[in-house]
């Protein structure tokens, strides 16, 4: 019974770590957007690498997550990293066609 109750609580901690959105790199229509629009996915790229940012630092559920179940903690981490990259690289992806298009 005990061992069910620490695989219970084991397993809601793992669900409730942080766990960032890694956003695709090219979607379909990026080459149709206006300029604004390009603007506009640009910001939203900066916001989801802010966000994985954000969710790698230090939170209750992180420091939990150190203590109780620590592979939940090493997943969060591979996870922002690959968020952020993947933000990174949309952001880049998002300038090549701003700049092609002479955009100011």
């Amino acid at each position: 019974m005990r061992g069910l109750i620490f695989a219970g609580a084991a397993g809601l901690l793992a669900a409730s770590c942080a766990t960032p959105d890694v956003v695709g790199v090219e979607q379909p229509g990026d080459q149709r957007m206006s300029c604004a629009e390009l603007e506009a996915a640009i910001d939203e790229a900066r916001e989801f690498e802010d966000e994985a940012r954000d969710a790698r630092g230090v939170t209750g559920t992180n420091a939990a997550a150190a203590v109780l179940f620590w592979p939940g903690l090493l997943a969060t981490y591979v996870n922002t990293e690959d968020a952020i990259d993947a933000a990174q690289d949309r952001q880049e992806h998002l300038m090549d066609i701003y700049r092609s298009r002479s955009c100011e």
